[in-house]
């Protein structure tokens, strides 16, 4: 959960943790399909759950926090799918349904589903787990009485119709869960912040600054590492996967004492927990609104013009709770016809968590 423990300090909670339950998810779910006749072999039911296991390995230090910062343009998806590409080698070629699967290329379409789509194994742990562990009580779901409403129709997930409340209360739970904890003002002021840190430290390695780190991040901070050094050098696989929190925070804390003030002050302020101010909006922050911020910022701490942007910066949290663009959760009734959840008669749904909320920030230390 990044840095949500700042404002929850009970989320603490790691992501084997989170694999480990989608995995126990997946054993229920495929029991309760094969339970209703749907023909699921040994070897299918080894390799979704070997899927579900295996989903979020390309995840690097801090989540999403630092998703593309440490790997320009890389999604932990991608970097997901190389991983178990490689491992699939070492284990000559056990691994392949599992990937087929993975990577949406199997004709059980439903296995995919359980694994990644708006209705998975993945969202269903990872709400109630972060729930608890915050205390957010909002984020609880009845991840049971679901699993117990799958059924396949045509090769495809979907829900028998008396679980329609059920699946309306799991899309509200997540819509919840982003502004309260995933999207939090102060979990998005820290997150920012450690952000700016790694582009402070990578602009000045670049440069040729002698920056404290571990081997793995110094590898990461002194080359610019693209999707092609993944694809084409194994090395850079191996140095990613030598990466974790402990690295991060171990060179933040070295950092504190460097002599570039701005780095300095970024990396002093995160440990003391001296965290930018994060106003919210509906609208977007005037351009004179953060050139007065920026101004402040300069006569305070006495940085550059050109380093402003480190101070105060304006960004957007957006979230769709329902995507009914992407992969829909469909809703079979009792007389065969298939419905998409929203466009049922009076669902809630389709009146308002299908509609896409944009909020907009501006950071700023502070004054």
């Amino acid at each position: 959960m990044a840095l949500a423990h700042l404002v929850y300090p009970g989320a603490m909670h790691t992501r084997f943790h989170h694999s480990m339950g989608a995995y126990h998810l997946m054993s229920c779910a495929l029991q309760e399909l094969q339970g209703k006749g749907v023909h699921i072999s040994r070897e299918e039911e080894v390799a979704a759950k070997m899927a579900i296991l295996l989903h979020d390995i390309g995840h690097g230090p801090y989540s999403h926090a630092l998703e593309k910062d440490i790997v320009e343009g890389v999604s932990h998806e991608a970097i997901g799918r190389w991983l178990m590409e490689d491992l699939n080698q070492q284990m000559k070629g056990a691994l392949s349904l599992t990937l087929d699967i993975f990577n949406d290329r199997y004709h059980k379409k439903f296995l995919h589903q359980l694994v990644s789509s708006q209705l998975d194994v993945d969202r269903m742990d990872y709400l109630n787990r972060d729930s608890f562990y915050t205390g957010v009580s909002e984020g609880v779901i009845g991840y049971d009485r679901i699993i117990k409403m799958l059924t396949v129709h045509n090769g495809e997930l979907m829900v028998e119709e008396k679980g329609i409340y059920s699946i309306e209360k799991f899309i509200v739970a997540r819509r919840l869960m982003y502004w309260q904890v995933y999207l939090h003002k102060t979990v998005l002021s820290a997150e920012n912040m450690l952000v700016k840190i790694l582009c402070r430290a990578k602009e000045l390695a670049l440069k040729g600054v002698s920056l404290f780190a571990s081997p793995a991040l110094q590898y990461f901070l002194y080359h610019t590492v693209t999707a092609n050094n993944f694809e084409q050098d194994p090395a850079t696989l191996r140095q990613f996967c030598l990466l974790d929190d402990y690295d991060i925070m171990g060179a933040v804390k070295v950092w504190a004492g460097h002599e570039d003030k701005v780095l300095s002050l970024l990396c002093k302020w995160l440990i003391n927990r001296k965290l930018f101010k994060c106003v919210l909006s509906n609208e977007v922050f005037s351009g004179d609104a953060v050139a007065l911020l920026k101004e402040q910022a300069r006569q305070q701490w006495g940085v550059k013009e050109t380093e402003l942007d480190y101070f105060v910066f304006t960004g957007t949290a957006s979230l769709r709770a329902y995507n009914i663009a992407d992969e829909k959760i469909n809703i079979l009734f009792k007389d065969g016809t298939v419905k998409d959840i929203s466009s049922i008669d009076n669902a809630l749904i389709s009146h308002t968590l299908a509609i896409p909320v944009k909020k907009f920030y501006i950071c700023h230390p502070k004054i």
